[in-house]
């Protein structure tokens, strides 16, 4: 059997770097994707890592199939496991936030300040059924109405022309009777009618001012409320239906000559479209700009877990090796080998370290946040609960 490669007992992560790097390449990448080769810290930090591991499995008391560029890898994925987590949950925890916003922006640690903005426009969507917001324009169009019909398509007569035969919605139309005020003449003064009153501009006759100092105010509510509820019951109020965007008036217009009848509405794949943002937004969690975060810009905490978590996979990975070779020979016998034993242990460690990590991210979520200030206010509201009060007397 041929010799396994072990562990030498030292590395030199520059020196293999320099050697890649350098044009022409001299040696082998040191780790396998290169995201913290140019990481001075990182750079320190991989021999020492790699030290560590190699003593934590038993160096050099026993002999530990690694090589240096195996333990760097090991690094390697452990910080890059560390970014994409914290990336991870920063996402999940702002991305309400961030939809819609340009994704050309570096957002690895920074601090993302919460806004109502995209609540709002998810709420403006209902509101752009009537009117009062949202994305969805109304517009306003006309048919010219006379005596000559009853009926009018508005698909063939506004949408076919105007909308380029793009299917529209009636919102409202603009057919209503004269007001009631019109048509109320104060018996109790000779003014009633007077064309000179304030609201000529609206092409409305009625009862100057002088009419409303003899009669108190809801006198003129109620014989107008009357006027209405007589028109309504004894002729023909002004009414329409709208059946498939075929407008039918009521009554039948009186006028020979033509005249407007304005309408709102809206283009219905214009609300249809889903797709309101411009190209080159956030969408979803794959295009959040959160970029690997350097070992140089991680603390003791984070540092800390990618330590172990390499150990950890280091561990995985001497047990894969060992695995392969059950049984060394030794003088006079077979000595067997732990890597089962020890792929186990390592597999474990790396779903422990994952678990606490989950359980950090998540208690330091915006969520995790408020129900632990809730925990401390009602903890500080039940000790001065019990804190006595003075009493004053006069």
């Amino acid at each position: 059997m041929s010799s396994i490669p072990i562990w030498p007992g030292s590395s030199s992560f520059v020196t293999v770097s320099e050697s890649y790097y350098k044009t022409p390449s001299t040696g082998s990448r040191p780790t396998p994707f290169g995201y913290y080769d140019g990481d001075t810290v990182f750079k320190v930090e991989a021999d020492k890592v790699s030290d560590w591991c190699a003593r934590s499995m038993g160096y050099p008391i026993m002999d530990v199939e690694l090589q240096d560029l195996n333990l760097w890898a090991a690094f390697e994925e452990a910080t890059t496991k560390f970014s994409t987590m914290v990336n991870m949950y920063n996402a999940k925890d702002y991305i309400l936030t961030l939809q819609g916003t340009p994704d050309d922006n570096e957002l690895s640690q920074r601090e993302i300040n919460t806004n109502l903005g995209r609540v709002i426009e998810m709420s403006k969507t209902y509101g752009a059924e009537f009117g009062s917001g949202g994305d969805v324009d109304w517009k306003r169009g006309y048919v010219e109405a006379s005596n000559a019909s009853q009926s009018y398509d508005l698909d063939s007569l506004w949408a076919a022309v105007s909308e380029s035969g793009n299917r529209i919605e009636i919102k409202r139309v603009f057919h209503n009777p004269p007001p009631a005020i019109t048509r109320y003449f104060n018996p109790m003064t000779d003014a009633g009618g007077a064309a000179g009153n304030s609201m000529d501009g609206f092409g409305w006759n009625y009862s100057p001012e002088s009419s409303f100092l003899v009669m108190p105010i809801y006198a003129d509510l109620l014989r107008m409320q009357a006027i209405e509820i007589q028109d309504s019951v004894r002729k023909s109020a002004y009414s329409f239906e709208i059946q498939n965007n075929k407008l039918t008036l009521f009554p039948i217009p009186d006028k020979s000559q033509p005249f407007k009848v304005y309408f709102d509405y809206v283009v219905t794949n214009e609300r249809t479209n889903p797709l309101k943002t411009p190209s080159g937004s956030i969408s979803d969690l794959s295009n959040v700009p959160y970029g690997r975060i350097q070992f140089s810009k991680i603390k003791d905490i984070g540092v800390q877990w990618i330590y172990e978590y390499t150990a950890a996979t280091s561990k995985e990975m001497l047990g894969v090796i060992r695995s392969k070779y059950t049984t060394i020979p030794v003088p006079g016998s077979e000595a067997t080998l732990n890597g089962t034993d020890l792929m186990q242990q390592g597999r474990e460690d790396k779903l422990n370290l994952i678990t606490e990590l989950k359980e950090l991210l998540l208690s330091m979520g915006r969520q995790g946040q408020m129900e632990s200030e809730a925990l401390i206010a009602t903890s500080m509201q039940q000790q001065l609960a019990k804190v006595p009060n003075k009493i004053y007397i006069k």
